[in-house]
């Protein structure tokens, strides 16, 4: 193998952490901001790019940071390794409610394609990059599918689905519609397109969109219920607006409160 072997545990049911658990001088690298806890003797060391063993030289270390770039990632990532005498663990969290999903690349034919904000963490040796559409459409109008994370090697990688997951095992020629936002990742013989809704009435009135992504079998596809662009509109759309004061939600208890307050403008 030419990435690290790592043991892992994966605990808690709708916010998650997943526990790495290291031998000696073994190394997981992390997305900046996914870090929970750690014990004594690992080393935290931000680098430049994957930090995949497959990459020498700065030419290559430039050529995975610039992938990271292409999918609105930080250039940075942050590599942890065991530097004591014996196993040290070290645990990453989940960003928001949802399921923490193990990927063991060598099941899967050494790539896995996700969503650009579904990676957690991986074993060093795992390159994370992007996964290049060669059709049009994709490129056109897949939105939150548009870009696509590509995870290859032979190591496990750890990647985060929010709100209920849902594994569906795709049979050849089976196809699959899934809002492009509700896609987690899936393995590389699945084909992946953009379609067009169709009809004027769902167009226009729909409040669906109007593309939705195709997943045509073989292979696995993982589905999330709660992709974070949906959970963030929700946030903006129900938070207090002219300048902070929510004049219609909880109309006597807030009126009361606002009184309490001193503010008298109702």
């Amino acid at each position: 193998m030419q990435a690290h072997e790592i043991d892992y545990h994966i605990y808690g049911e709708e916010m998650q952490y997943v526990e790495i658990e290291l031998d000696p001088q073994e190394v997981v690298v992390a997305e900046a901001g996914s870090f929970m806890m750690m014990e004594n003797g690992i080393k935290m060391e931000t680098i430049f790019g994957d930090g995949s063993q497959q990459e020498g030289g700065i030419f290559g270390k430039l050529l995975s940071a610039g992938k990271r770039v292409l999918t609105g990632e930080s250039l940075f990532m942050t590599a942890y390794q065991n530097i004591d005498m014996g196993k040290r663990k070290v645990s990453f969290a989940s960003p928001y409610p949802g399921k923490i999903v193990a990927i063991d690349l060598m099941k899967y034919g050494g790539k896995f394609v996700c969503q650009k904000d579904a990676f957690l963490c991986a074993a060093k040796g795992v390159s994370v990059g992007i996964d290049f559409s060669r059709k049009l459409g994709r490129g056109l109008f897949g939105g939150e599918g548009f870009i696509m994370q590509k995870l290859e090697g032979d190591g496990m990688a750890f990647v985060h689905a929010g709100g209920t997951l849902a594994r569906k095992e795709l049979q050849p020629g089976e196809v699959l519609k899934v809002d492009t936002g509700c896609i987690v990742g899936f393995t590389k013989d699945v084909d992946y397109d953009i379609e067009f809704v169709g009809g004027i009435k769902n167009t226009i009135f729909g409040g669906e969109g109007v593309f939705f992504a195709t997943l045509r079998g073989p292979g696995v596809a993982y589905i999330q219920s709660l992709p974070f662009s949906r959970l963030a509109d929700r946030v903006i759309q129900a938070a207090p607006q002219m300048g902070g004061k929510d004049k219609g939600e909880g109309s006597l208890l807030g009126g009361l409160g606002r009184m309490l307050d001193g503010d008298n403008s109702f």
